[in-house]
């Protein structure tokens, strides 16, 4: 049998970290089984990707808008496929406003890739397959942090939020795959792992078999911590609800978790959050917060808030602004309702006029600018230990103090994946500036 000829692959990711990862097995099933290799100019691909997120209104249009683009500069005979969550809810959809797209592949069917290629009219967009006990291959875009998945799915019903109608019903995957993917990642030089679920809290809640080793996230979080090479355990995204204090206890005092927390907010009104389906209320959020601030006094805690949401007040949104005063939100990603389909908020009769919800976001947001202000202030002159991940332009490295603030510093390349001390000069909102302590 002869050598495969090399074929290259394009590939465009939209979208949460979770894509990203889902981005990589792709990359790892086409290398290893049809001999793709990457490349970053569309006109010599083979095969272009899309791999999308349906989360707000804005990445579904930008997919047909970016295809439609694909479609005029690709090369004759070059295929082009949709992945992810709006392949997942728009499904055959897809073929009907695209008819020169040759597959469509849901989030929750990756591990299907090579077939795809290789099926013109491919579609599999099946919520409930099971790819918890799949063993992709290895590829990573950065060599110094992992991305890891513990979950598929999600089993909360918020009523803004497409996800489980994508991603389908949660099942963690087991531990002792968690662990042998942490540590081949580590042992390759990846000194940060960075372990990804819809809600990484509620880990262990239930398998595909009933063989797999039971813990819940607290556990895995100690079990990684054992593998030697690891330095640094980061995750996202935990549910405030699941924030127990056997939670909040390990990450305290495991010296190797992260001290950066990102908790989704998405309203500070008790009554909102009720019309969310979150679970819980302004105070158990304020509760979870304040402690951590109480326990850890140098953690960083980020959020998610949505502005507008239907029947949203003005005395809900000031819920929200007090939240932000009481925690101080090191970061803070904010955005206006976007009705999405399947979703029963997008039934509410009670929807929030759109220049009211633009109004809210921007007072928002200049009460968040404040606050990232004196928050970068205060770090002026501090000395962290960074580590160092990332090449940047114009002779930049970049990475991540323990609390999760961006470093940039000028420095050789050979400074990657190494932690060392930086002196803060100049911080900024989103970055920090600093020199090498020698």
């Amino acid at each position: 049998m002869g050598i495969q000829e090399e074929k290259k692959l394009y590939i465009e990711t939209l979208g949460c970290a979770m894509n990203v990862r889902d981005s990589e097995h792709i990359i790892a099933e086409l290398g290893d089984k049809e001999n793709y290799v990457l490349t970053d100019n569309l006109q010599e691909a083979d095969l272009i990707l899309v791999n999308t997120c349906s989360v707000r209104e804005k990445p579904v249009s930008k997919l047909f808008s970016e295809i439609g683009k694909y479609n005029l500069q690709k090369k004759e005979g070059a295929k082009i496929g949709v992945c992810g969550c709006t392949a997942s809810h728009l499904g055959k959809e897809i073929f009907k406003r695209a008819p020169y797209v040759n597959f469509v592949v849901g989030a929750r069917n990756v591990s299907k890739i090579a077939t795809a290629v290789n099926t013109e009219k491919f579609l599999s967009v099946d919520i409930d397959y099971d790819e918890s006990d799949y063993a992709f291959g290895d590829y990573r875009n950065n060599l110094y942090k992992a991305y890891v998945n513990i979950s598929i799915g999600c089993d909360k019903k918020c009523t803004y939020c497409i996800v489980p109608h994508t991603r389908g019903d949660e099942i963690s995957i087991p531990a002792d795959l968690i662990i042998k993917e942490a540590q081949k990642a580590a042992q390759k030089g990846a000194k940060e792992i960075f372990l990804l679920g819809q809600n990484v809290n509620n880990y262990g809640k239930r398998f595909s078999s009933s063989t797999h080793e039971k813990m819940d996230f607290s556990d895995l979080l100690n079990r990684v911590s054992e593998i030697e090479e690891v330095e640094r355990i980061r995750f996202t995204s935990p549910h405030p609800l699941h924030m127990d204090d056997k939670f909040l206890e390990t990450f305290a005092h495991n010296p190797k978790v992260c001290k950066s927390m990102h908790m989704p907010l998405q309203s500070g009104s008790t009554q909102i959050l009720a019309a969310m389906k979150r679970g819980y209320s302004k105070e158990w959020f304020l509760d979870r917060a304040l402690k951590l601030r109480a326990m850890i006094p140098d953690v960083s805690i980020s959020t998610d808030i949505i502005v507008g949401f239907p029947g949203e007040s003005d005395a809900d949104f000031e819920d929200t602004l007090d939240v932000m005063r009481q925690v101080r939100f090191e970061q803070v990603f904010a955005f206006k309702y976007s009705a999405r389909p399947l979703t029963k908020a997008a039934e509410f009769t009670n929807q929030v006029d759109n220049e009211v919800a633009s109004e809210r976001l921007d007072r928002l947001q200049v009460m968040q600018d404040t606050i990232l202000d004196e928050i970068a202030t205060s770090r002026t002159d501090k000395i962290y230990p960074v580590y160092i991940d990332e090449l940047r332009n114009s002779g930049f490295l970049a990475g991540r103090t323990d609390n999760n603030a961006l470093v940039q510093i000028k420095g050789d390349e050979n400074l990657l994946g190494q932690t060392i001390p930086i002196k803060i000069t100049n911080p900024k909102r989103l970055s920090l500036y600093g020199e090498i302590v020698l």
